[in-house]
């Protein structure tokens, strides 16, 4: 251009720009295609080329002007190799000066070498004006059309909405391929889930490629969320953490329903999403928070297992030594690039180390480089009092060696702080809950030091600087300063500074630890508010001691993070939490003691809840005959052992010894408790109930769910969740007992009730939904209830799965709605596979594989095959009989299952006989008005009926 005139655009401009500035160069190339110009983006990186003139002048060799991008990498152009690229732009510029341009993209001053191109500046302002100035540096003349928003890309200094990366790492260096290559791995899975595997031995880098790719690429993604994975629990709570971002909720307070909302909303968005998983290690623990949908997943790992969950692989290794040169001097100013060589070759390149020692030498400047690159390479850990190890080389272990006894002579406070963060979790060293632990807790000096803002602010700064541990800040107590909430401190120095301890120093450690934890103990596990500070502490637990403390205190500590995981719906976590518990505290602790008894029924809960129920009865039985035989055995410790095996024993179908359990406990409860109507005794009476109606009693357990249902309503309310969990076992046994309009009238008012206090997707409301469906079945309203139970089925398969109690409970009852509406090869299939899961969890002599099986006959009788239906019917009609009693409800709707077959059959006379033996059986169990009985007189009177019984799973 000359004289100063504007066009409207140039023909071409090619962007250059280093990997760094990606995210710029594509919005500047995006603004310059709206005004009209043809844009090519060139990634031109300098650490890895040479400084030679026709690197730059080749760029103009193309059409139109060059553009380029100055960002941190322009910053070293005065000085060493980099200052060879100095002389480069000084020669080059001069000469083409009006067909190059240059916008700054860094904050921080450019070097003199840079200054011949006049750079606009297009940080720190907003992103109309980064437009205006961009256009003038290149003579376009903006217009108010020029800009179409439907195509506009984001700014890059406006990160995503939704967003929780780490702040960025402004001395990242290199990994330019690797970048290039996890960004091409992600466009190539364009339409669907994209899930990249970054993987490689500690110390290389990963977590800080994962965080450059999230900033780097910022501008692609609507959301960005990044989740600590090292610990499942911690990683599953960050996960849900993103529902309260996205304006989603799952309807009751289990982690699993939040993750499930989360992923359906990642499944079914428009927005653009990025989930990085750091530190995943174990893909079967963490495969569930994998989503589907148009998005992206970073996973960071030592495993390259997660090839087989579909994730491409890209490997992370040590640095190139160009990386190692440019990295060590950005970190340490005064490295010369033959010191920094130096260093890379005694450190072999690992970026952590070379993190980390560069930062002791800029931390001591009086120290001779070369002396310490000598002691690196030749020095003996004996000399610095560590005993070498084989998990290190022995330069890495002299690196450290030198660190932690400089901070010991220079800065002794900050050396015991070191040894104290050391006995927490090294992903998010709690820094917080050392500012908020009582004085006594931690040791004098460490506690005087904590008091003073000034000084303990100035340790945390001194710990940072000497060590590479990396502070993460949060808004103060006011919200009106930042504080250091956290410090991350990179496993493999983790490792080493515990081994580097002294006996006496890592029982004071983790004593002090133990106490700073028991501190910010909330003590209320069942409280919401609570859940976000036990997701806090429990990472903690197994490294600072906790679980092997004898502290009442600590151990009071343990039970309560395992019933915050009961109450979230992390099972799994909260059954290997009470069995650590459980072993550990078994050693000093006798029978009875409380905190013992309270993790082995946890453990119990656990297992009964995870379907495991064969464990969780070895584990009650066990815990009942220690409290039995133990005269000094707290009542309600027996109580809670009583009550719980009952609940086991009914998922094992053993209806027989589980009543006479809750029998003897309710009992016991209301004589010790004084009353039958206190809130303890009616949970273990509404077990019972539960109990006499598996065992097909259902008159006497409608009577004792009515008589509860009083109490509670009287007690807690009506619409207290207990009452309405008591209403609808109520309306289920009515059901049951063929009174299909009171039981409708009951559930629809009770469906409402559930909606409005728990929420549409909490699990009691999908249960609830689920007997509403059932009732709406029997009163003839087949649409509306087929319509409604797949619907609960649908949530509970996303939900929980489809291997779940509850998830197959609904199926069995979802197949045979599919059977009535006419569509039998959805009911056959949906049936078969609910009895093969059925009977893979429970045994094939279980009722309810049993029943689930009797199903599969109706089916094959509508299929017309009529030979397996019936070979089906009386090999069930037998099973149930064993496994129920020959009167037992289930046992008398096989029997008649097996007459209509053998009518259909041909053999009218086999069919007559079972008929009646069922009629009989069914006017003594269920009286003459039940509609099971009502069949039975049918089949024998009727030669052109074809009743029928399916079975149904009750919710135990």
């Amino acid at each position: 251009m000359t004289d100063g005139a504007e066009q409207l655009a140039p023909e071409h401009v090619t962007i250059v720009f280093a990997g760094l500035s990606h995210s710029w160069a594509e919005w500047i190339a995006d603004q310059l295609t709206t005004a009209g110009a043809a844009t090519t983006l060139v990634r031109w990186d300098p650490v890895h080329r040479d400084p030679d003139t026709s690197a730059l002048t080749g760029f103009l060799a193309g059409p139109g002007r060059v553009l380029l991008v100055l960002d941190d990498w322009y910053l070293r152009f005065d000085s060493g190799r980099a200052g060879a690229w100095g002389e480069v732009l000084r020669e080059v510029v001069p000469p083409h000066r009006e067909r190059l341009g240059a916008v700054s993209v860094t904050t921080r001053p450019l070097p003199e070498a840079a200054a011949a191109l006049a750079p606009v500046g297009l940080r720190g302002i907003g992103p109309e004006e980064a437009r205006r100035r961009l256009f003038a540096c290149l003579g376009i003349r903006a217009t108010a059309q020029a800009v179409d928003l439907a195509r506009s890309r984001r700014f890059p200094d406006d990160l995503p909405e939704v967003w929780n990366a780490p702040r960025r790492n402004r001395r990242f260096t290199g990994r330019e391929r690797t970048l290039e290559r996890l960004h091409d791995a992600f466009a190539a899975g364009a339409g669907e889930t994209a899930c990249v595997a970054l993987h490689g031995p500690s110390g290389v880098g990963k977590t800080q490629v994962a965080t450059e790719y999230a900033h780097r690429f910022a501008g692609e993604y609507d959301i960005v969320w990044c989740v600590s994975a090292a610990v499942r629990a911690t990683a599953r709570e960050q996960f849900a953490a993103l529902a309260e971002k996205l304006g989603v909720t799952a309807g009751d307070e289990r982690v699993g329903g939040l993750i499930d909302a989360v992923k359906e909303t990642l499944r079914t968005t428009s927005l653009r999403w990025l989930v990085i998983l750091d530190g995943a290690e174990d893909p079967e623990d963490l495969e569930s928070l994998i989503p589907e949908g148009h998005g992206h997943v970073l996973i960071t790992t030592h495993r390259t297992a997660w090839s087989r969950q579909g994730a491409e692989l890209v490997e992370l290794r040590q640095f190139d030594r160009e990386e190692s040169i440019a990295f060590a001097c950005r970190r340490a100013a005064r490295l010369t690039e033959d010191d920094a060589d130096g260093l890379a070759e005694a450190l072999q390149d690992l970026p952590l180390l070379l993190d980390q020692m560069a930062a002791w030498l800029d931390t001591n400047p009086a120290a001779s480089v070369g002396g310490y690159v000598s002691s690196i390479r030749t020095g003996d850990p004996h000399d610095f009092g560590i005993l070498p190890s084989q998990d290190y080389p022995r330069g890495f272990q002299v690196a450290w060696a030198i660190t932690l006894n400089t901070l010991r002579e220079d800065a002794p406070e900050v050396d015991e702080l070191l040894k104290l963060l050391a006995y927490f979790s090294p992903d998010v060293v709690p820094v917080r809950l050392l500012q908020t632990a009582r004085a006594g807790d931690l040791p004098p000096h460490l506690a005087d030091l904590v008091a003073e803002p000034s000084s303990w602010n100035s340790a945390l700064r001194k710990l940072s600087e000497a060590t590479s541990m990396r502070l993460e800040y949060e808004p103060g107590p006011r919200g009106d300063v930042l504080t250091v909430g956290t410090i991350r401190m990179h496993r493999l120095f983790h490792r080493f500074v515990r081994s580097s301890m002294a006996p006496a120093a890592r029982d004071r450690a983790s004593s002090a630890a133990c106490r700073v934890l028991v501190s910010a103990d909330p003590r209320d596990p069942a409280s919401p508010r609570n859940w976000a500070r036990y997701a806090e502490l429990i990472p903690h637990l197994e490294l600072s001691g906790a679980l092997d403390s004898a502290d009442s205190d600590v151990r009071d500590l343990v039970l309560n993070c395992i019933e915050y995981l009961r109450m979230r719906g992390e099972y799994h976590d909260g059954w290997w939490l009470s069995r650590q518990a459980v072993d550990r505290w078994r050693k000093d602790s006798g029978a009875a003691d409380r905190a013992l008894l309270v993790a082995v029924h946890q453990q119990a809960n656990m297992l009964r809840r995870l379907g495991r129920y064969a464990e969780a009865e070895t584990v009650g039985r066990d815990i009942l005959g220690r409290l039995t035989a133990d005269p000094e055995a707290r009542a309600i410790e027996v109580l809670r052992a009583k009550d719980g095996l009952g609940g086991t024993l009914m998922a094992l179908a053993k209806y027989d010894e589980a009543t006479a359990l809750f029998e003897d406990a309710a009992a016991e409860a209301a004589a010790r408790l004084g009353s039958s109507q206190v809130p303890r005794t009616l949970a273990i009476r509404s077990n019972l109930a539960v109990a006499i109606g598996l065992q097909g009693r259902y008159e006497a357990s409608l009577e004792l769910h009515r008589s509860i249902l009083e109490a509670r309503v009287g007690l807690l309310g009506g619409r207290n969740p207990l009452t309405l969990n008591s209403a609808l076992h109520a309306s289920w046994t009515l059901r049951l007992l063929g009174r299909y309009e009171e039981a409708l009238a009951i559930q629809e008012h009770n469906c409402r009730l559930h909606r409005q206090v728990l929420d549409r997707n909490h699990t009691q409301t999908l249960l609830a939904e689920h007997n509403l469906a059932l009732c709406l079945r029997r009163d003839g309203n087949l649409p509306f209830a087929h319509a409604m139970m797949r619907k609960v089925r649908d949530r509970l398969v996303k939900r929980r799965g489809a291997h779940h109690p509850e998830t197959l409970m609904v199926s069995a009852d979802y197949a045979m709605l599919l059977r009535e509406d006419g569509q039998c090869a959805q009911a056959g299939e949906l049936a078969d596979s609910t009895a093969k899961l059925y009977e893979a969890q429970l045994g094939g002599h279980h009722p309810y594989a049993v029943g689930a099986r009797a199903n599969c006959a109706l089916v094959l009788g509508d299929a017309g095959e009529r030979g397996a239906a019936l070979a089906v019917a009386e090999e069930t009609r037998e099973l149930m009989a064993e496994a129920a009693g020959e009167a037992h409800p289930w046992t008398l709707g096989c029997g008649l299952n097996t007459a209509v077959a053998l009518r259909a059959a041909g053999d009218t006379r086999a069919a007559a006989r079972v008929a009646e033996q069922v009629l009989d059986g069914a006017r003594s169990a269920l009286g003459e008005a039940h509609p099971l009985t009502a069949n039975c007189e049918e089949v024998l009177h009727d030669e052109h009926a074809h009743p029928y019984w399916d079975f149904e799973p009750q919710p135990t």
